[in-house]
């Protein structure tokens, strides 16, 4: 069974003339569609809706003469019906379907008379196509190539590089405080109850790694209960990590900071309208997560808000910790990609069917980066695809970007470490993507990204002849004066 994606673009009769497209559904063991319009030929449309077309007797003679015809899906196959069109002289035929469109599918062999195109479109792209263009309507079908690039590729790597530098810089500056706090003894208590950090060790590392494994299989399995609980999970998560990111740039604002007292405690009024449009976000998008049209944007900022706070709140201790845990992830991205292909009984990669909602599943797990594909194609008229970014290829690589930063912030070394670091991720991510577009398949991005940042910081280290200071990362903050 094929069921391959091309387009139908209409003319109206207008002077100039309004043209439109429309998805169509074809099977390209049936027919070959021209790649573009220039070789394609045009004809003029006849809505017989109508009628379902498995009786010639349906219609009048001479009605379908070289013409493209539409009509409804009904209880004969669609090779009945082209033979029926074919037969009263008709050039195309289209069926109409007030269902989802799906795979056309017969058996041909008992039909090799029959050579004009057939296709499946939308009962309501006919109507629409009545409304924009007009009765006299000329239509042709063809089927353009996938492009081999789309801008959303650049879109998905501005805001995985944004995110990746500002999560890092943040982790520096709460570093920096961390330091003035350890230096002025009044201070310490103080910025020691503000600091809700989380320090990764060697252990916790392996432990987190499995965790990981075991989560990923269990949402292979039982995705269908699970992935309610992953949703509920990142709407609590990322309601926080935005109130976080948003509550440290209303901190630096002088304006608006009254107060009131409950119990013994102040808070400023501003917080708490802040902790309601942080949840108020985070409810619209639980609410609206499958509206494809908006519901990504809203998606990608609390995606962004919960990477950001991630990598500013888990800090690793050193250069030591970071290798484990990204070479760990790196064995665990590809072992789930491109070996469990091999055992899965549909041959299909774990990590892929996990983020497409394995077994058809309707719903997706939260936990990618969404830009919806801008170059015009057949894909973007019949569905609207996205381009993803897996929420670990921004923070596990952040999480050795923050700790570069925070090195240098810590041996006053000029952000080097952070800034080469940085642009090794976006290198990573650009090798990525080309990759991606070569190989016309999924990719683990840790296999570009991992290698990328861990060989560019290695190197800097050994240049500056500190790898020692940055591989142990214990005592070198030890002297620090404002």
């Amino acid at each position: 069974v094929a069921a391959d994606e091309g387009i139908l673009h209409a003319s109206g009769s207008g002077v100039p003339p309004v043209t439109k497209d429309y998805c169509i559904i074809y099977n390209s063991n049936w027919i070959s569609l021209p790649k573009t319009l220039d070789n394609a030929t045009f004809r003029t449309l006849e809505n017989l809706t109508s009628t379902v077309l498995c009786s010639s007797s349906e219609v009048p003679s001479g009605l379908m003469k070289d013409k493209a015809v539409v009509v409804m899906r009904g209880n004969c196959t669609f090779l009945e019906k082209a033979r029926i069109a074919q037969s009263l002289g008709a050039k195309m035929l289209l069926i109409a379907s007030k269902s989802r469109l799906s795979a056309i599918s017969d058996n041909k062999t008992d039909f090799e008379d029959v050579t004009l195109p057939i296709a499946l479109i939308r009962y309501n792209d006919i109507v629409d196509m009545q409304l924009v263009l007009g009765n006299e309507v000329n239509v042709t079908l063809y089927s353009p190539p996938l492009p081999e690039f789309d801008y959303s590729m650049v879109v998905i790597f501005l805001i995985a590089v944004f995110t990746v530098a500002l999560g890092g810089y943040w982790s520096g500056v709460a570093e920096l405080e961390n330091l003035k706090a350890v230096a002025s003894p009044g201070e310490r208590e103080t910025r020691w109850k503000k600091e809700e950090n989380v320090t990764f060790t060697p252990v916790t590392v392996i432990l987190f790694v499995v965790i990981c494994c075991v989560m990923l299989v269990l949402l292979y399995f039982f995705y269908k209960w699970l992935v309610y609980v992953i949703i509920s999970v990142f709407c609590l998560a990322s309601a926080m990590s935005l109130y976080n990111c948003l509550a440290a740039l209303i901190g630096e604002i002088p304006f608006g900071q009254c107060r009131i007292t409950c119990s013994n405690k102040t808070i400023e009024v501003r917080l708490i309208f802040l902790a309601i449009f942080c949840i108020a976000a985070a409810v619209v998008w639980a609410v609206f997560r499958n509206e494809d049209r908006w519901a990504w944007i809203l998606q990608d900022i609390l995606g962004v808000a919960f990477c950001l706070n991630f990598i500013k709140t888990l800090k690793m201790p050193n250069f030591k910790s970071c290798v484990i845990l990204l070479g760990l992830l790196l064995l665990y991205d590809v072992f789930f990609v491109f070996i469990t292909p091999f055992i899965t009984k549909n041959g299909a990669s774990i990590m892929v069917e996990v983020a497409a909602g394995p077994f058809g599943n309707s719903e997706k797990l939260p936990v990618v980066i969404r830009v919806p594909r801008l170059e015009h194609s057949a894909s973007t008229l019949c569905d609207l695809p996205f381009s993803l970014l897996g929420f670990g290829d921004i923070i596990v690589p952040g999480l050795l970007v923050a700790y570069c930063r925070r090195f240098d912030v810590q041996t006053r070394s000029s952000s080097v470490y952070y800034i080469s670091c940085t642009i090794a991720y976006a290198v990573g991510m650009v090798l990525t993507f080309i990759v991606l577009a070569l190989m016309k398949m999924g990719q683990p991005a840790l296999l570009y990204l991992v290698p990328c940042t861990l060989i560019t910081s290695s190197l800097i280290a050994w240049r500056r002849k500190e790898m020692k200071k940055f591989w142990k990362g214990s005592s070198y903050q030890v002297g620090w004066r404002p």
